[in-house]
Parts: structure tokens; sequence; C-alpha cells
């Protein structure tokens, strides 16, 4: 059985020299890694995906669970996961949550694994 991650504040976006900088330091290490295990799962990445591509910048929880197939219940579970994350944010409005993705917070990963990926 593989080991468990520490539990660490990970809403912020992730602020370390890109792996391919040097070797990294442990600390380092475990925040990359607790912000793509939120990101390994199918569901979350069409989450998050739905959220990226939205023509209004948000979504509520009731049409992602439909653009997924997943049930709401379950799929406010991966939101979650992915807000705890740092990757998205989310908002209150009467009976409904709105989503978005948090640019900032991919963008960090993704320069923080590879700075020359999208220039």
């Amino acid at each position: 059985m593989p080991k468990a991650l520490p539990l660490l504040d990970v809403s912020s976006p992730v602020c370390c020299a890109p792996v391919s900088a040097g070797p990294i330091g442990h600390e380092d290490a475990v925040e990359i890694a607790l912000r793509l295990k939120a990101l390994a799962d199918p569901v979350r990445i069409r989450l998050l995906s739905l959220l990226l591509t939205s023509d209004d910048g948000e979504v509520r929880t009731g049409d992602l669970a439909a653009a997924t197939g997943v049930a709401e219940s379950t799929t406010s579970h991966h939101l979650g996961r992915l807000r705890e994350a740092g990757m998205i944010e989310s908002e209150r409005r009467g009976m409904s949550v709105f989503h978005r993705a948090r640019g900032s917070a991919i963008d960090a990963l993704r320069a923080a694994l590879d700075p020359n990926c999208c220039t």
C-alpha cells in the first residue's frame, strides 16, 4: 500500500523552482504531488476542462454533473477535492453553487513541471 501524503494547505498556487531546474527538495515535491493527486482522476480532469472552456467562466454544480454524467453528490465531492488543491473557486448564490477554474494555480503548476511548456 502506498504511503499517504501529508495534509498541507495547498489552496494557494504552488511556488517552487521548476523540477527541471535541478533536484527539488522534499517539501516542494510534496506540494506538487498533492496538487497532481487532486488531478489524478478522469472525472476531475473533465470537470476542470469544462470550467476552463466555459463561455461564462463559471458553471453550476448541477450543470457539471449533467455534463459528466456523474451524480451531483459525486460531482460535489470531486469539486471539493479540486477546491482543496486550489485549482477552483466556488461561490454559493441562493440554492446554486457556481465554480470557476483558478488559472493562476494551474499556470503555477504548469511552470513548476516545465517552465518551457507553453511559451
